[in-house]
């Protein structure tokens, strides 16, 4: 089998960098639009977000497929076209919602499934291959690299993106949404050239046999990827159920403008990007100089549920709050459990009992798109449900805080029980409980 050397691993990093910065303008500009300059309920955007998540539970059958078809790079592509498709419809729906409530909601809705597709597309395959063409020593880094280039891009958009935005304008929103999907189509294509050739040798030997129901029930009964699945969907229902809460928090809590909430995503965005170096710096993905990934799955849980904590008295304490600093450490948190939870899944998805990475990667990402789904849902109708209760929006945003902090404490909890199982039911590579 070829292997894929830092440089390979680079390019396909950029890939994932193009779809994060697709993929955050949905979830921070858009969103904040919706609720703030539009005035529409949050769950409106919180609806659209999930339904691009309930299209994902199509990742597990678009593993299967590249897995049968022995080639990542068309699934990758294809993906990422039906993204910026998606990404530049998003833009429109919300321009149109303006004129007409019924036409713009109709046109994010068809825009939010083409997303869901596309992420689900482009990132299982991608992930699938790094998998399969990244030696076992190199996998646990190379998945830190690719993420945090993902995490690039969510930066460098908010960032550069919150520049142009300002002042908001539905004409400069779009604008803004059609230059990003330009340059992150040319980044996909130029990435993948020369990715994979037709006819190597490794295609034929990692084609699996057998139907895809037959396939999906002999990963779910070997107990590592069961686990952690299950582990994935309390982790990121936790994780995803601040995304989008974090802008209209800041917009209607602080008064922040929409350039300003979305240079704030941007700095929690940079908290995760530091969080995941620091984790990988410190060993905590490698060999366990500093930590295993038991240690820091759970100190990262711990971490988060400590900075929605305090998150939560924001609004009691007024102007003075260093909201600033609170997002960075929410970042880091979130960076440092993420690292260690793709450290794993990048382990489990190259073992097992057959070649079948594409299927299990997708059966991961499904349970995190489930999660992604129900908690962004669930933060946005949260807050909207509080706010009508409470008079006060930062006591109502500090209420949904808390219980996101408590779904987190409940993550730690089943992370310390999966590195808890006897040594011998994980994969060589994956013994979680060493510390």
């Amino acid at each position: 089998m070829n292997t894929l050397g830092w440089l390979g691993i680079l390019r396909l990093g950029l890939v994932q960098t193009a779809l994060g910065s697709i993929v955050v303008l949905t979830t921070s500009a858009i969103n904040r639009v919706m609720v703030v300059e539009l005035a529409l309920p949050a769950t409106i955007p919180g609806l659209l977000v999930g339904l691009h998540y309930a299209v994902q539970l199509s990742r597990p059958a678009m593993g299967f497929g590249s897995d049968a078809g022995g080639r990542r790079t068309p699934w990758i592509l294809g993906g990422m076209v039906v993204l910026c498709m998606g990404g530049i419809g998003a833009a429109a729906a919300t321009a149109l919602l303006a004129e007409s409530r019924v036409a713009g909601l109709a046109l994010a809705t068809l825009a939010f499934i083409l997303i869901g597709f596309g992420v689900a597309a482009t990132g299982t395959s991608l992930l699938a291959l790094l998998a399969t063409r990244v030696a076992p020593r190199r996998r646990a880094p190379a998945a830190t690299i690719v993420w945090l280039m993902m995490i690039a891009g969510f930066v460098v958009t908010t960032a550069v993106g919150g520049r142009f935005l300002d002042p908001y304008s539905p004409e400069r929103l779009l604008a803004v949404t059609l230059t990003i999907a330009g340059i992150a189509l040319t980044v996909t294509v130029l990435a993948l050239i020369g990715m994979e050739k037709r006819g190597a040798a490794f295609i034929a030997e990692e084609k699996p046999q057998g139907s895809f129901r037959d396939a999906l029930a002999a990963i779910w009964d070997e107990p590592p990827a069961r686990r952690f699945t299950i582990f994935v969907f309390v982790s990121m229902l936790a994780y995803s159920a601040q995304d989008l809460i974090l802008e209209p928090f800041g917009g209607q809590v602080f008064g922040m403008t929409l350039g300003e909430t979305t240079k704030l995503a941007s700095l929690q965005h940079m908290g995760v990007f530091v969080g995941m170096i620091l984790a990988a710096l410190a060993g905590g993905i490698g060999n366990g100089r500093f930590g295993s990934l038991r240690a820091w799955m759970i100190g990262g849980c711990l971490a988060s549920a400590a900075a929605l904590a305090a998150l939560a008295s924001a609004g009691a304490v007024g102007p003075g709050f260093p909201l600033r600093t609170a997002y960075v450490a929410l970042g880091l948190a979130n960076g440092a459990f993420a690292a260690a939870a793709i450290a794993s899944m990048m382990q489990l998805a190259g073992e097992g009992r057959d070649r079948r990475a594409g299927l299990r990667v997708g059966l991961w990402g499904a349970a995190q798109a489930i999660a992604f789904g129900l908690g962004g849902l669930a933060g946005a109708a949260a807050s909207d449900l509080a706010r009508s209760l409470i008079a006060s929006p930062g006591a109502a945003y500090g209420t949904v805080f808390a219980a996101e902090a408590v779904l987190f404490l409940v993550s730690a909890v089943l992370a310390a029980r999966i590195a808890a199982r006897p040594a011998t039911d994980f994969p060589p590579n994956l013994v979680l409980s060493r510390s």
